[in-house]
């Protein structure tokens, strides 16, 4: 999941005396650091050590964690900790608290990238009390509490993360009192309650707020069996929650609402998500509490319970409720689930005047359960959105343009005609030939991700502008792959075969 280099390191700001630092299995903290042959031992030495500019190279072994509370970087020279290689593992928590793997706290432009962290007593990665920080391709594995905790962390980048098996709580948990997060193209599986939550905790400090959220392109399976939702939003306003696929969980979808927050869910634009949820669910679109002033649109809401449906808005929250242009379950509620309405009856209160009943997954879906994409040009959800959204979202979830046809389409994914296997020419200058992806000539990727069909991410590499050809992993059967430049923006996508 990591594979970060060094080429990663070429497009770190250059900034005066700045120093790359290196950690390594059998390093000494007498060295001085700068290179492989003389690297430290110990992650917290270097974090006691890096400062504004610096950057700290992990190589392969097991580490104990680190906490980073000492120095701040700028926007123009953050302190970056990238792990390096495929072995890189935290699996003892950091001395500073014993809880948490990685803690970042009362500091600002830090990025941590690309580290394993595995079975700590509260948290993987945690920030707090802090401002402009930076956690992406990292990987949080059966940790107690949360995956990815932040507290009071202004301004906070969470992106291309995976967290899963949090046995207690959360993948990814965005608490206090907070604005202007991302939390972008992370995967968050099997947690024991919410896949994201994001929750004001008016109770702690601040104003109990959380707005200008962008939360989008994320992928959220299997999650609530203890109850929560996929993305949960307590207290969360004028925010936006765009092109994320749920499915397979197994309590709410995505919930706005106000329980510990300072203030209702109220503002924000639920665009273009699809959401299939597990038999045993709640329902797929949840706003309570007096949350009022949403917007639903271009949503897939399939809900396989035998009687919840897609969207329960309570009786308080319909002030300025928009939703519309969606594929709903013949099952909906203006009353907090005391009264289930087919779509003619909502219709009739003057909601979603060009949404449909949804079809059957099996006319929908590439493959029910694992993959998402529409089966045909011709599918339900095909050019049947409104662009209303176009303020919002210009891509899907893999970075394809929107609209591809007439019009935009419903779910996380445009329809791309003509999609080739195997031998796919999908965008001047890239293809698939065999088991090797081709770039011709000199290109601006900089990350290759690949994943499967349901957008479990399955390898992740850097490359450089002269890399020709990129050996594909063994995996087998149809799988996604994405190209991204150096400031993370998809520029190529496709799906292919490998045999």
């Amino acid at each position: 999941m990591k594979n970060l280099n060094l080429f990663a390191l070429l497009f770190a700001p250059v900034v005066a005396q700045s120093s790359t630092y290196h950690v390594a299995v059998g390093g000494n903290n007498g060295n001085n650091g700068l290179s492989l042959a003389t690297a430290w031992a110990t992650l917290q030495y270097a974090a006691d050590i890096a400062s504004a500019g610096d950057s700290v190279i992990v190589h392969d072994g097991t580490y104990q964690g680190f906490a980073a509370m000492d120095h701040s970087g700028t926007s123009a020279a953050p302190i970056v900790f990238t792990a390096v290689g495929n072995d890189v593992l935290i699996n003892q928590p950091c001395s500073y608290n014993n809880l948490d793997g990685i803690n970042v706290e009362n500091v600002a432009w830090v990025v941590v990238e690309g580290f394993e962290v595995v079975g700590m007593p509260r948290t993987g990665i945690r920030t707090a009390l802090s401002d402009h920080v930076t956690l992406r391709y990292n990987t949080c594995t059966d940790n107690y509490k949360w995956g990815i905790l932040t507290g009071f962390a202004e301004h906070v980048v969470i992106e291309h993360n995976t967290c899963s098996g949090s046995e207690d709580e959360h993948g990814i948990y965005f608490s206090n009192s907070a604005d202007d997060p991302i939390i972008r193209f992370n995967q968050c599986f099997n947690n024991n309650a919410n896949g994201i939550h994001m929750n004001g905790d008016a109770s702690l400090g601040g104003d109990g707020t959380i707005s200008n959220a962008q939360v989008y392109g994320n992928i959220v399976h299997g999650n609530g069996v203890a109850g929560g939702s996929g993305i949960n939003c307590d207290g969360v306003i004028n925010s936006v929650i765009y092109n994320n696929l749920l499915y397979d969980n197994h309590a709410s979808g995505i919930s706005l609402y106000r329980i510990d927050a300072g203030a209702p869910s109220t503002g924000n634009r639920v665009y273009n998500n699809t959401i299939v949820n597990a038999s045993d669910a709640r329902w797929c679109i949840n706003i309570t509490d007096g949350c009022s002033g949403n917007q639903l649109l271009n949503n897939i809401l399939i809900n396989q319970h035998p009687w919840r449906g897609s969207i329960v808005v309570a009786a308080d929250a319909l002030t300025g409720f928009v939703s519309d242009f969606n594929l709903v379950m013949d099952r909906l509620s203006p009353d907090g689930d005391a009264t289930i309405l087919d779509l003619d009856a909502w219709q009739a209160l003057g909601y979603d005047a060009n949404s449909q009943v949804v079809q059957a997954q099996a006319a929908l879906f590439m493959s029910p359960g694992s993959d998402f994409h529409p089966l045909s040009g011709t599918a339900q959800m095909v050019n049947a959105g409104t662009n209303a959204v176009s303020s919002v979202l210009s891509t899907d979830i893999e970075g394809l343009p929107r609209p591809q046809g007439l019009g935009f389409d419903i779910g996380c994914y445009e329809f791309l005609s003509g999609m080739g296997v195997n031998t796919a020419e999908i965008h001047a200058g890239f293809g698939v030939q065999e088991d090797m992806l081709v770039l011709e000539g000199e290109n601006s990727a900089r990350r290759f991700t690949l994943y499967d069909p349901s957008g479990r991410m399955l390898h992740t590499a850097s490359i450089t502008s002269a890399t020709t050809r990129i050996q594909l992993p063994s995996a087998r059967g149809m799988a996604i792959i994405v190209l991204k430049d150096e400031r993370g923006r998809t520029i190529w996508t496709g799906r292919v075969f490998l045999p």
